[in-house]
């Protein structure tokens, strides 16, 4: 054989390893969120209680809100992060008590929800939504 087929086929090898490698690692993320914890239930059971709990207080406006603060989020990993603020936001109308979801509570839930590393992608759409952020300055971390 070629010393170029050679090469072509190690460098493939390294590819697939790579991809193999980092869907592994998504994939053992996501067991680790259905492993149950001390109570029981896992993170991700949790999370749908919160949201089942509380679908009724979501109307269609905080529902479109939701989507437009999760458009800056890749289209593959969208579902996966509406989610996840949905289920922050259905905990904390919960552990207050919320007959309604108002701004207040969605803009807790969605910085609580997002990763630190993000909260500068989460400024920037709350800033063209021109919401204020000074009462939700304690909950952000602006060093990312």
């Amino acid at each position: 054989m070629s010393d170029w087929f050679i090469t072509i086929i190690i460098i493939w090898t390294f590819v697939l390893l790579g991809l193999m490698l980092t869907g592994g690692f998504f994939m053992f993320r996501k067991f680790l969120k259905r492993l149950p914890k001390e109570d029981g239930k896992s993170t991700l059971d949790w999370q749908d209680y919160y949201i089942q709990e509380t679908l009724p207080l979501w109307q269609e406006e905080q529902r479109a809100l939701l989507n437009e603060l999760v458009e800056p989020v890749p289209q593959l990993f969208r579902d996966v992060a509406k989610e996840k603020i949905a289920g922050k936001i259905s905990e904390i109308a919960l552990r207050e008590k919320a007959n309604v979801l108002t701004l207040d509570t969605i803009i807790r839930g969605y910085i609580i929800a997002t990763p630190k590393r993000d909260h500068k992608f989460l400024i920037k759409k709350l800033t063209e939504k021109e919401i204020d952020l000074d009462p939700y300055e304690h909950l952000l971390d602006r060093t990312s």
